[in-house]
């Protein structure tokens, strides 16, 4: 069984399969300014010990002093352990004086003196300039590779290489991991992007995983991109109210637990009050709730939960507000999760998904995220709602080009119909999954009391 080293992250470890492979060469690239640093100094604080201390040692780009002084603003970075489990040195002196050669004698006299456990490089690329030639750089690589394979050394070598440099260096060759850290721009943000390259004897997460940098070190956000699961579940069989009878009535008495909801249709429209029925009928009913809004602040939302009734201080809903201007969808997802998790909820009502999709670096992203977390969600029996803008306000042709209605369970279009010289709000189920429903174009009133559905209207009023 191949032995794990730690990185300090849960799911970083995650997406490395466990982590990185003890007693290996990992290979940390990236510009500068992509956090490889961070990620090396996180590694060592996680896995040093006194009787395995790490040793980390800087050549000639990151002055020692800085590091030292960088370090301490971060959580992680445990003073007291300095001079004991960690030792920080510096191989400038070594390099300028006698080259390649001369650092290696002295990489070779700390760790005989240290017996270290993990050995950090930084920078290593920094190396190249003390080589003759390739000729030497690539004995050097030999001598330096021998010796930490000798003594059982886990090793990180962090450099500011680009990707195209994999094709032409033997840094690459010869390491066992290689980690990727690049940025992304799309549009006006950048997001930061970990990929592991090569992770020899070992199966890993493949893609771009997000991550954040922050004084806890790299916080990473997996891929999420669930396969298809084959296995069964227990699903419960009795229908959850949609908090309007009418419209229990028309799903053919609400919903499935764990089903996830599409409701789609034109501003002004009722999506945001339908999401609050749905949630504050679960809390009647003792299960919690929780409510992802992108656009309304607390205060706006307060003032129309109160005006029919309701509270946000209610303690089975919790409110998740996140800002549209710099949303970071990978995160998000998370934190979601983490937020379910913490809150034991049963009904949750994405508000809306226009702002995930405006979101997400690629537009099929928002269809594997949602993919991903409605399984998620349904394997819990967890009930989804999603809310969705339409452009039109009237007779709506179309939902969305990314078929976020084909992995939706039931879908509830709202639309806006001419009555003579008046405008009205109309509901029609278009889908539920497993039950017979009703598909009449129903008109509906926003009341005191909340949604009242009329009678069937006819169609041909609708605008052609």
């Amino acid at each position: 069984m191949i032995e794990r080293l730690p990185t300090g992250n849960d799911r970083l470890d995650s997406v490395l399969g466990g982590g990185l492979v003890r007693n290996a060469i990992t290979l940390l690239v990236g510009l500068p300014g992509s956090g490889k640093t961070l990620l090396a100094e996180q590694c060592v604080f996680a896995n040093a010990s006194a009787d395995r201390p790490g040793l980390y040692l800087s050549t000639v780009s990151e002055p020692l002093d800085k590091l030292l002084r960088y370090g301490q603003s971060l959580t992680f970075f445990e003073i007291d352990k300095v001079g004991s489990s960690v030792f920080y040195d510096d191989l400038g002196s070594a390099l300028d004086e006698d080259g390649l050669w001369g650092a290696l004698e002295r990489i070779d006299l700390l760790i005989k003196e240290h017996r270290p456990g993990v050995v950090v490089i930084d920078s290593f690329k920094a190396l190249k300039a003390f080589a003759a030639d390739e000729a030497d750089f690539r004995r050097f690589l030999h001598q330096l590779t021998g010796r930490l394979t000798a003594r059982a050394i886990s090793s990180l070598w962090v450099g500011e290489y680009g990707m195209e440099d994999g094709l032409e260096t033997s840094e690459f060759a010869v390491a066992d991991a290689v980690i990727n850290l690049t940025t992304k721009r799309t549009g006006e943000r950048s997001i930061r992007y970990l990929r592991v390259l090569k992770l020899r004897g070992s199966d890993f997460m493949s893609g771009d995983h997000s991550y954040r940098l922050s004084a806890d070190g790299l916080i990473v956000y997996p891929r999420l991109a669930d396969p298809v699961d084959p296995s069964g579940y227990e699903a419960e069989f009795a229908r959850l109210s949609t908090g309007i009878p009418a419209l229990d009535e028309a799903l053919g008495d609400g919903y499935w637990p764990g089903s996830a909801t599409l409701v789609a249709g034109p501003s002004g429209g009722g999506k945001t009050l339908m999401g609050l029925h749905f949630l504050y009928a679960g809390a009647a009913h003792g299960e919690p709730g929780v409510l992802v809004t992108f656009q309304e602040s607390r205060t706006q939302l307060a003032r129309i939960v109160e005006s029919f009734g309701w509270s946000l201080s209610d303690p089975a809903i919790t409110i998740v507000d996140s800002s549209p201007v710099d949303l970071h969808v990978d995160e998000f997802v998370y934190e979601l999760l983490d937020t379910i998790e913490q809150t034991g909820a049963r009904r949750v009502v994405i508000d809306s998904l226009n702002d995930v999709m405006a979101g997400a670096a690629d537009p099929a992203r928002t269809r594997e995220l949602s993919y991903s977390l409605i399984q998620r969600l349904a394997r819990s029996g967890i009930s989804l709602m999603m809310t969705l803008e339409s452009l039109d306000l009237f007779r709506i042709t179309r939902l969305s080009e990314l078929g976020m209605s084909h992995i939706s369970d039931n879908v509830v279009l709202l639309q806006h119909v001419h009555s003579g010289q008046e405008m009205k709000r109309a509901l029609t189920v278009l889908k539920t999954r497993g039950a017979s429903h009703t598909s009449a174009v129903r008109e509906f009133r926003i009341t005191s009391d909340g949604i009242a559905l009329g009678e069937p209207i006819d169609a041909r009023t609708l605008l052609t």
